[in-house]
C-alpha cells in the first residue's frame, strides 16, 4: 500500500468489523459491478496502521452538511472537498476507518492513463492534517467519526501481534 493512493476494501473487512456506521461495499449498481466506496489512504505513524477516508460524488448533500457545521461551529474538519480525476468530490473524514493491507481489494487506477489515481499535494496535505486532528480528538473522547474506529483499531493491532 502506498500513502496518498486510493484503494477499495474487500468484503472480509466488513465481515470482521460489522459496524453499521462503516460505509459498506456496494459492488452492484444498476446491474453493473462497481467497486465503491473508494478510500484515500494515509498512515498513522504511532500505530503503523493505514487509515482510509472515503469520498463521495454526492457533493450537494455533503455541502449542505458542511455549511451547517460551519454556521454552528465556525469550522468543519470532518468533510473536505477536492478534485479526483477532474471532478469535485466530498472526502468524508467523519467516515474514515483504520485498515491493514490484508483487507485491501485493489487500487483505484485511472482507466485512461492506466496509472494510480492521485490528488494534488495541497489537497493531500489538507486531508491528512484534518484527519489526524479529528483522530486525535476521537482518541480524547470527542466523537467526530461515525464508526467505532478505536475498537476496530484495537482489533487490528491485536491481529498484528498474533
Amino acid at each position: 500500500m502506498d500513502i496518498g493512493h486510493f484503494y477499495y476494501l474487500n468484503d472480509q473487512y466488513f465481515i470482521d468489523f460489522p459496524d453499521p456506521q462503516l460505509m459498506q461495499n456496494k459492488e452492484t449498481v444498476n446491474g453493473q459491478v462497481h467497486d465503491r466506496p473508494c478510500f484515500y489512504t494515509f498512515q498513522d505513524n504511532k500505530t503503523g496502521l493505514y487509515w482510509m477516508i472515503p469520498f463521495s460524488s454526492r457533493v450537494n448533500k455533503f455541502s449542505a452538511i458542511y455549511n451547517k457545521k460551519m454556521q454552528k461551529y465556525g469550522k468543519c474538519d470532518t468533510i473536505v472537498f477536492g478534485n479526483v480525476l477532474g471532478h469535485k468530490k466530498a472526502f468524508l473524514i467523519q467516515n474514515m476507518c483504520p485498515v491493514t493491507a490484508k483487507y485491501i481489494k485493489n487500487e483505484y487506477i485511472d482507466g485512461v492513463a492506466n496509472i494510480p489515481v492521485r490528488i494534488s499535494g495541497t489537497l493531500e496535505k489538507e486531508l491528512t492534517e484534518k484527519a489526524k486532528r479529528v483522530l486525535a480528538l476521537q482518541r480524547k473522547g470527542i466523537p467526530l467519526i461515525f464508526p467505532d474506529v478505536l475498537k476496530i483499531e484495537s482489533e487490528l493491532l491485536k491481529q498484528q501481534t498474533t
